[in-house]
């Protein structure tokens, strides 16, 4: 790929996530200008919002623990929940493609794609470890966390109840700090 074509990929990548934030129907934006050249198919441009994703949520996870390190559980879940929030019309299409995949090869890319950011959410919060069997699951469970705190819910979601821990109030964290 030479430099243009990269460069404009990147301009048409930013082009289909400002238009999904505009939707926020959880659809693909294929008819962005030039996203059918810069783009093979509707996987390749899931897995450059998938990308766009990762790399917006993990940036958020390491500024929440910097700045709340003794709650990681929290600090993790805030941060995927401002990610959530800033990249609204992403976090939607891939929602929805998590629940309607368009064949067997979305499905299997979204679903492994998913397992691991569940194992990232798990480690970062200290309560797995990388490879750990029940790591997708905490994480998972982080990510429900997150949906309900921001109030963004999906079909996996609604099932979540409020029996889960609850978020420490700010005396809570005080007084966690002024014991340790």
């Amino acid at each position: 790929m030479t430099w243009k074509a990269f460069h404009n990929r990147g301009e048409i990548l930013r082009a289909v996530i400002a238009t999904a934030d505009v939707r926020r129907d959880g659809i693909l934006p294929l008819d962005v200008p030039g996203a059918g050249e810069a783009f093979h198919d509707e996987l390749d441009l899931l897995g450059a919002l998938m990308l766009k994703w990762h790399a917006r949520m993990s940036g958020h996870v390491e500024r929440e623990l910097a700045v709340q390190p003794l709650d990681l559980r929290a600090a993790v879940a805030t941060a995927w929940a401002r990610a959530a929030e800033e990249l609204a019309g992403v976090r939607a299409i891939l929602d929805h493609y998590r629940e309607q995949p368009v064949d067997a090869e979305m499905a299997r890319v979204i679903d492994r794609a998913a397992a691991k950011e569940h194992q990232f959410l798990a480690v970062m919060a200290g309560l797995s470890g990388l490879g750990e069997p029940d790591a997708a699951a905490v994480g998972a469970e982080i990510e429900r966390a997150a949906r309900l705190q921001q109030g963004v819910l999906t079909l996996d979601a609604r099932a979540a109840t409020d029996d889960g821990p609850r978020r420490a109030s700010l005396l809570d964290r005080l007084r966690a700090v002024v014991a340790a």
